[in-house]
Formats: structure tokens, sequence, C-alpha cells
């Protein structure tokens, strides 16, 4: 496979052990800003936005998640960090995954939000590529209508979803799409990674079965799960403080070992 990265567009806060939010589909680095006045002071934060959203790159092709991992790669690099923590949201916990698998020795502990290690089913793979499809007939409005309603429960925060959902380039959205359909099974070797990991699930989440978290929980070497009340696919936003708190936790592990 020929992997091919680009320089990310990030922000930085902060000083401290360093931490990568990585966000999910099909959003950019501006999910995280309500962490970024909790957490500052207490470590160096590092927000990329992915290839194909927000300010960064928006190339050709399928967006693998070793191929976002890659980039990923390439920003910890530039930024001459021997090992981070990962906290990925989502599609940003795939790409958190696939950087662990690729590159165990630079992950220093890992958060995973509203994330899975299962690979999709048929029928979801499927749904991916057919949206992909729309957004080519129809533009990124295709994923803001399917999506923003499922997200959270919370209309203030549906409608703020909904302008982010618009900002981001149809080409990104295709190329991410396509890469989450194809990503492969994570669960085989989740026993493999042995650096602490909280699995961060809101349990109104309906894009996601608890289920998942904790079989994702239970087969990583190192892990605990913290469970959200009243939250859904979007702990960041709709619980900030919690989320802040169980990131925490990692880096405290990860500073104290």
């Amino acid at each position: 496979m020929e992997l091919n990265p680009v320089q990310l567009y990030f922000e930085e806060y902060g000083k401290g052990i360093p931490v990568i939010f990585i966000h999910g589909f099909p959003f950019d680095h501006t999910i995280w800003n309500p962490m970024v006045p909790i957490l500052k002071d207490k470590m160096r934060m590092i927000l990329p936005d992915l290839r194909g959203f927000g300010r960064s790159p928006v190339p050709d092709g399928v967006y693998t998640m070793r191929l976002m991992a890659e980039d990923i790669l390439g920003l910890v690099n530039l930024l001459k960090i021997d090992r981070a923590v990962l906290v990925g949201h989502s599609m940003g916990g795939y790409v958190s995954l696939a950087f662990t698998h690729a590159y165990p020795n630079r992950v220093a502990g890992l958060a995973l939000l509203s994330s899975q290690a299962a690979a999709d089913s048929p029928e979801k793979r499927q749904g991916r590529y057919q949206t992909a499809e729309e957004i080519t007939r129809r533009g990124n409005k295709v994923v803001a209508e399917k999506m923003a309603t499922k997200l959270t429960n919370r209309p203030e925060l549906t409608s703020q979803l909904e302008k982010s959902i618009m900002k981001t380039q149809a080409k990104g959205l295709i190329g991410a799409l396509k890469g989450m359909a194809e990503r492969p099974d994570a669960l085989n070797w989740l026993s493999d990674i042995c650096v602490p990991t909280v699995v961060i699930a809101g349990e109104a989440d309906a894009l996601l079965s608890m289920e998942r978290n904790q079989t994702m929980a239970q087969l990583l070497g190192k892990s605990w799960l913290v469970k959200l009340p009243e939250v859904g696919h979007m702990p960041m936003l709709e619980a900030p403080l919690q989320t802040a708190e169980a990131i925490l936790q990692v880096v405290d592990f990860v500073e104290t070992a």
C-alpha cells in the first residue's frame, strides 16, 4: 500500500505531556474547543485537522485509517515528540488504533471516545458507500441531514453540528467514508496494546452500543471504561468536564508510571 502523507493543520495549547486530540467524522479540531480551557494548564494539547477536514489539505482518493495515521506520524515527527497520548473520537479512535498498531513505541496512552475496534458489518459498509454516492450528487448536506440528529439528543447542539458539517468539503467526506468502510477489524490485536487506555462511552449514544465499548475495554491490555449518563455520541460537547476528567486519568497514569 502506497502511503503519501500530508502536512496537517494543527493548533497547540499548554505545556507538559503531549496529548494529540484526533477528531471524528465529519468534523475538525474545533469539536475539542470546550476541552481547551479545562485541560490546557495540565498538558500540551495538540489539535490537528485530519486530511480532508478543517484547514488541512483535501487530496483525492480513499482516506484509509492507516494513511491518516501516517499523517499523524508526520505531525508527531514535525513536533519532535517521542511518545504522545492519543485522544480519538469516533473515526479519530479508528485512526488512533491504527497508529498504535503501526507505531506502538510512539504511544504513551490512549483515550477512545465513542469509538470501537470492530470493522463495519457488510450492511454498514454498503451504507457508507451509498452515502458517498449521494454526496457526489447532492453535496455535504447529505451528511448533515443523516447524522446531526443522531449525534446528540440536545437540540442546541444539533444546529451547531450541522453548521460544522456543512463547512467540510464533499471530497473530504467521501474519502473518509470510503476509508472507514475499508478499515480492518482491530479486535484480534487489541490485547497487544499495553498502554493505559480509557474507553469513554455515552450511555445515550444512538450510533454505538455500550456492548461494543465494553468489548473493546475488556480486550485491551490495560484499560477501563467510563460511562457518561445521558450523553450521546459527542461527549466533549455534551459533558466536557466529565470527559476531561476521564482523559486526565490516562495522563496521570502515564505521568506517574
